[in-house]
């Protein structure tokens, strides 16, 4: 359920028709999570609201987007919706892991907030344990892209220009018949049942996911990124573009660092 920020002149739900929802899956690595962070911190994009739900573990922080004293000690929850007008975008970002069997539950809200809301389209940034891909996953690159029937019409020849790999599907039972292939996300998080969920509800979305490992994952998400980048253009492609992302001041704490002062 969205929640719009109240800014003193009142609590209306800001306009997100036709503009594109940009969300991650939290997935291995907390890879679509990380982009994620460079998206909102580079944009310099404006919080407008939270969506309030029980199906994540409950957590409040410090601004992670903190550029000066001033802004440090605004406080965050697990799951916050920023938007930028002039590109047509609006992000949710998830900071906290999902409460064992609300997987549905949140798919269920969030696809009915998607609709409601009047959102042109939706793309989910995932991850996927490397170490599981079959035979021909191992080979080329490590990402891949899925796209629901109805947003296929409208972007399918754009991926093809791209020269993007579209997620393969895989046998059921390996070693016992090749010919049933299912879709096979391991460590995506709720991606396979969003994606699956938004097919059958109709509504267009893309999933753009890299298959990593656990650990210092912050050069997956440049990757993943920089890849959003080549099909959305939300900064200029220059010959290095992964220089052009602003890393959020967060960032300083992804390792043990001390908690700031300004937090207590």
């Amino acid at each position: 359920m969205f929640i719009p920020c109240d800014r003193g002149g009142g609590s209306a739900a800001p306009d997100f028709k036709g503009f594109t929802l940009l969300m991650p899956a939290v997935s291995v690595g907390n890879v679509g999570q990380l982009a994620i962070d460079l998206v909102i911190s580079t944009l310099d994009m404006t919080k407008v609201g939270y969506f309030y739900t029980d199906c994540l573990v409950p957590m409040v922080g410090n601004n992670p987007y903190a550029t000066a004293e001033e802004n440090s000690t605004e406080l965050s929850i697990n799951a916050e919706v920023y938007s930028l007008p002039s590109k047509k975008l609006v992000v949710l970002q998830i900071r906290s892991p999902f409460i064992k069997n609300k997987y549905r539950p949140f798919c269920e809200t969030l696809l009915s907030w998607v609709k409601s809301s009047k959102c042109a389209r939706v793309v989910l940034l995932s991850s996927s344990h490397a170490y599981q891909r079959d035979d021909e996953q191992l080979l080329g690159t490590p990402l891949r892209y899925l796209l629901t029937p109805d947003l296929e019409e409208a972007v399918g020849g754009r991926m093809q220009e791209l020269n993007w790999k579209e997620m393969e599907k895989v046998a059921a039972y390996p070693g016992i018949s090749d010919t049933d292939k299912v879709l096979h996300i391991p460590g995506g998080g709720i991606t396979k049942l969003l994606f699956t969920e938004s097919c059958s509800k109709g509504i267009q979305m893309a999933v753009l996911l890299k298959f990593c490992s656990e650990g210092d994952n912050i050069p997956d998400a440049f990757v993943l990124v920089n890849y959003l980048n080549e099909w959305l253009q939300l900064i200029k492609s220059e010959v290095n573009p992964s220089s052009q992302w602003k890393i959020p001041s967060s960032w300083r704490l992804l390792f043990g660092n001390g908690l700031p002062p300004a937090l207590f």
